[in-house]
């Protein structure tokens, strides 16, 4: 059984991740597309598997030209939604039966503390468990109840929230964004008037790759960062796909103002309350008070087993990575995306407002072959074709800082499934998500999809920098005078950051950097000439990773310049000194 993932099995990444996961949550991209290089990134990691439509009775035909062909059910059924693999409600049925021993096998050889998995078809919850612990130095079990955060996973679930709102027509999925944020701007005149709800749900705004995600590390809060991302250069408009969670969040920000409340609560009275999602909530604080709650976890620095960092604070994004939910509020949610917004006879968001977001608007992943089967995004929601023919909707999700995620649902079986983990994203949800998948539409595994998802995901987790595992040189060009560097520097889309010179007992003088709006202090170290190096650690730069500083420009004594590494994704990470 081969471990590797081909085009035939179309998987698709596109969490809220983090920075250093962008590559990766592009929709039915290639392991061998996914370069260390490309990982600055972020999260949500998301897996969309997309369902597929059961057919109705079939019966053989011959066409003009002899031969009998493939049976083809009866002329009422479109051709669209047809698939030629059924699946019966036995098989469904002993993919069920073997769900247990699979989670079971994933927790133990992923080593992750706890998960816990539902399934529902129709409106029935057929499964749903928990398994492991909710903290690594603690025996409390993971239950049906225990709230995860969800990173990314608040992307398809804020979209339904957005589509109830279209319901009430209180929007429309092409509304400007510039009629309910007026402040709100992009770096092109004409985008900011013209840029959409649906073109921010569907990434094609033109934004690059998690746009924004760096000002949250620094600590910015959301309106600060929305107002900021105009001073970042665009892709061509609705031509470039790129996961963006603040153009995610400036949408849903906007509906929010439409409203005429903030987004947590409009989730809370729009989709959580009326589907009975009692536990669900868009706040961090909500998580935290939660007493059933599964705390994040990250490897630890020894690079074995897991440690408690409870570290990850969402609500600058919270549409696009800040919901926190446990499987039976989720089971709810998949139920009514299946039933086409309906639930237990109640209709929660109308089928026409509803299916704009769970149907394809920007192709994410180009086929590498002329066999390979292309990927797509909704809004919100990862729409795909699996090699049964059925399409899956899905989406995964994860922080560095501490959790993994992922659902698929097929909607022509009516199935669905979620799998939640308190770890860092490593591929073990996506694997019993997978490995479900397989079981009830082939009746079998069609290969160990834990091993295959590793290695894809290992960068996920691989310290950020270009110095990552270099040698320090033994000879290294001696530094200038620290007052060379010492100096407040500007940058319109960071902010100011400032270069202090301190004495140091020990040897000699030193430099640190005080940077963003909380003035957090980093220690740097010479490493050669005109460049130090400090230690970030941040969602999207995981232990061990280092960033480089280089000054640059010296004139009269003095650096006129210098470049931060791990703020130069977007190439606007050069500060300039301010005169005195």
């Amino acid at each position: 059984m081969s471990n590797e993932i081909s085009d035939s099995e179309q998987m698709s990444f596109s969490s809220g991740f983090t920075k250093a996961q962008r590559s990766f949550e592009q929709a039915h991209v290639e392991p061998a597309t996914m370069s260390r290089a490309s990982r600055m990134v972020s999260v949500g990691i998301c897996i969309g598997i997309i369902a597929t439509v059961t057919a109705a009775h079939a019966t053989q035909t011959n066409y003009p030209g002899g031969g009998q062909h493939t049976p083809y059910p009866a002329s009422h059924t479109s051709p669209s939604v047809y698939s030629a693999v059924t699946v019966s409600s036995e098989r469904v049925s002993r993919a069920i039966a073997r769900l247990d021993a699979v989670a079971q096998d994933v927790l133990k050889r992923s080593s992750i503390p706890g998960m816990a998995v539902a399934v529902v078809q129709g409106e029935e919850l057929l499964f749903e468990k928990g398994f492991g612990v909710r903290r690594i130095d603690s025996a409390l079990p993971v239950d049906a109840q225990t709230v995860f955060q969800l990173a990314s996973l608040s992307k398809p679930i804020g979209a339904t929230v957005i589509a109830t709102q279209v319901d009430q027509e209180k929007v429309t999925w092409d509304t400007p964004i510039s009629k309910l944020l007026p402040w709100f701007r992009l770096s092109d005149p004409w985008v900011s008037k013209h840029v959409t709800i649906a073109d921010l749900y569907a990434h094609r705004s033109g934004l690059p790759d998690h746009a924004g995600d760096d000002l949250e590390d620094l600590g910015y809060g959301r309106e600060e960062i929305l107002r900021r991302l105009r001073l970042i250069p665009l892709k061509p408009f609705r031509a470039h796909y790129a996961y963006t969670n603040f153009g995610i969040t400036a949408a849903a920000q906007s509906v929010a103002q439409a409203a005429g409340t903030d987004w947590a609560t409009l989730s809370r009275d729009a989709l959580y309350e009326p589907l009975g999602m009692h536990s669900t909530s868009s706040r961090h604080a909500d998580y935290m008070a939660q007493a059933n709650r599964a705390s994040g976890h990250i490897l630890a620095k020894n690079g074995t087993g897991y440690q408690v960092s409870d570290l990850r604070q969402p609500d600058a994004q919270s549409p696009a990575g800040g919901v926190s939910s446990n499987i039976r509020d989720v089971a709810r949610w998949m139920q009514m995306v299946l039933q086409n917004g309906q639930y237990e006879n109640s209709t929660i968001i109308a089928k026409e407002a509803l299916l704009p977001a769970i149907t394809p608007k920007m192709i994410t992943g180009q086929p590498s072959s002329p066999a390979a089967r292309a990927a797509s995004y909704g809004y919100g929601f990862n729409v795909g074709v699996q090699p049964s023919g059925r399409v899956m909707l899905g989406h995964s999700g994860g922080f560095y800082l501490g959790t993994g995620t992922t659902f698929a649902m097929i909607p022509s079986l009516d199935l669905g499934i979620v799998v939640l983990t308190n770890a860092s994203p490593i591929g073990a949800a996506e694997a019993v998500s997978a490995t479900f998948m397989d079981m009830a539409q082939f009746g079998h595994v069609t290969r160990d999809w834990l091993a295959a998802y590793q290695p894809v995901m290992a960068p996920l987790v691989a310290p950020a920098g270009e110095l990552v595992g270099a040698l320090h040189p033994s000879s290294p060009t001696p530094p200038q005078s620290m007052q060379t560097y010492a100096g407040t520097y500007q940058n319109d889309y960071f902010g100011d950051i400032e270069v202090r010179s301190q004495s140091n007992t020990a040897q000699s003088d030193s430099l640190s950097l005080v940077i963003g709006p909380g003035r957090d202090v980093k220690q740097l170290s010479h490493w050669d000439g005109n460049t130090f190096t400090f230690i970030p650690f941040n969602e999207n730069a995981p232990i061990g990773s280092i960033s480089k500083v280089q000054f640059e420009d010296i004139r009269k004594g003095q650096a006129q310049r210098v470049s931060i590494e791990l703020l130069n994704e977007n190439n606007l990470g050069t500060f300039t000194r301010k005169p005195r």
